[in-house]
């Protein structure tokens, strides 16, 4: 049986960066370019993880393999398979790191059995892919294991690993335990935060890099307000006709319309087009909270405000390494069953089509640009990219000080921070005050994209990754 697959990346250009960057800060970008051409000359970078879509570590890959392409490297991006076994002790691994129980179950022999059994098929064929001289970048719980076999065949290999958890407890240690026999004899090991890296590790091979976005992604790229409208009404989002196109740039330069249509899992009419909107885009996934989003809504923003909720997440049969997201949608569909009428015909479960990737992201693109407050009330984050594309696009955003966000969100300034992401009537009150003090909340809008620009657009991350590269290749050679 295949495991591996390729997924198909076009080249895009670096140039593109010099209408979005300063001078200088394009011209190291320029500069750090030739040094990766020089250092990885002959050899194939790999990036290898478990899903070509859904989740921020895809959508990064989806931008910075093309990217690193255009720069002149050879850079391909693999995707292991797994059955459903595998993937249930991955996503166990997966909440651990962020310190919560997930499914409650066991991380013992018999899951580490089941767990390498899974990855030695994909093992074998990355032998097949993969030489001595290659880098590899292994993303995440469900390639650690990968680690060993390719370096037995000599090749750099490197675990990144993106989620984590500010203050360790008894099940994040747990999960560590699981995966540390598997990562480390890596040549680095990568994590999104220094509060993140993990006891028990060689220190001298940790590293800090931050996560970015895309500026020019379906998901970030500038949209017209008429185009804005368009994509929400013909997805069926927001209520009313819209005059212009529901149109998008894709990835490869290409222009396609939104077709797919959305849909409101809660059964109601969609908003109205001039309505106040609070809006929270995240996988259908508890730590990120839509039960708390739906409720502090209900209790807090409703009463004091005439805005509608809506919770978007991706159609949940879409996303194949995820096998909650189906459990947490109908969650929030009891939840929002039990609110009074009033109160439950302004709050909205949207789920969005996931057959074309790029689609989604220009749906997400719309949805966020339509918001008045983005939200991010996650209990457990390993960075947050949503934060970002949501302070990209020039709206302040209440989220959680938790993880990478508070690295993304300075207080008051660029965003809102919760200090506590389970007390609702913060979370309500921060949203009420943003929605009644119109100049704030611009102001603070304005600042957070300012924020993204200098730290969180792709160029850096690349930049980082080469610094990397150059001191794991000189190294060896």
């Amino acid at each position: 049986m295949a495991h591996i697959q390729q997924v198909p990346t076009a080249p895009l250009p670096t140039e593109r960066f010099k209408g979005v960057l300063d001078p200088d800060r394009y011209q190291s970008f320029v500069d750090k370019i030739l040094v990766a051409r020089r250092i990885l000359d002959g050899r194939v970078v790999y990036n290898v993880n478990s899903t070509a879509r859904g989740g921020g570590v895809a959508e990064m890959l989806q931008s910075l393999i093309p990217y690193a392409r255009g720069a002149g490297v050879a850079a391909q991006w693999l995707v292991i398979g797994g059955d459903p076994g595998f993937f249930a002790i991955t996503k166990r691994i997966h909440n651990r790191l962020h310190g919560a129980a997930g499914d409650g179950g066991e991380l013992g022999d018999e899951e580490r059995a089941v767990y390498e059994t899974a990855l030695q098929a994909n093992a074998e064929e990355l032998k097949k892919i993969v030489t001595d001289k290659d880098v590899v970048m292994l993303h995440d719980p469900q390639t650690a294991g990968l680690t060993r076999p390719l370096k037995e065949i000599g090749a750099t290999v490197i675990w990144r690993c993106h989620v984590g958890v500010d203050m360790p407890n008894k099940l994040a240690r747990d999960a560590w335990r699981f995966l540390i026999p598997f990562v480390e004899k890596a040549d680095a090991i990568v994590f999104s935060r220094e509060a993140f890296e993990w006891e028990g590790l060689d220190s001298s091979r940790l590293t800090v890099i931050h996560p970015s976005i895309d500026a020019f992604s379906p998901k970030n790229q500038d949209m017209e307000p008429d185009t804005v409208r368009s994509i929400l009404s013909a997805t069926g989002l927001t209520a009313g006709g819209a005059a212009g196109e529901p149109a998008f740039v894709r990835i490869d330069g290409s222009h396609a319309l939104v077709e797919r249509k959305a849909s409101y899992e809660d059964g109601g009419p969609p908003p109205p087009p001039h309505a106040r909107l609070v809006v929270q885009v995240s996988r259908w996934d508890r730590l990120k909270d839509p039960i708390g989003v739906i409720d502090g809504f209900a209790r807090v923003v409703a009463p004091g405000s005439d805005a509608h909720l809506v919770v978007a997440g991706p159609a949940v049969a879409a996303v194949s390494d995820d096998p909650e997201g189906a459990e947490v949608l109908a969650e929030a569909r009891r939840v929002w069953a039990t609110l009074p009428d009033d109160i439950g015909a302004r709050v909205h479960l949207a789920t969005l089509p996931m057959d074309d990737g790029e689609e989604n992201a220009a749906i997400v693109n719309a949805l966020q640009r339509r918001a008045d407050i983005i939200v991010q009330k996650s209990l457990a984050e390993g960075f947050g990219l949503t934060v970002a594309e949501g302070m990209w696009k020039g709206r302040p955003v209440v989220a959680s000080r938790i993880g990478g966000i508070q690295d993304q969100i300075s207080h008051g300034e660029t965003g809102i921070l919760i200090d506590d992401p389970t007390n609702l009537d913060s979370y309500g009150r921060a949203v009420v005050d943003l929605l009644k003090d119109r100049e704030r909340a611009e102001r603070i809008g304005t600042a957070a994209k300012e924020r993204v620009r200098d730290g969180f657009l792709g160029p850096r991350h690349l930049m980082q990754y080469v610094d990397l590269f150059s001191e794991l290749l000189e190294n060896r050679h």
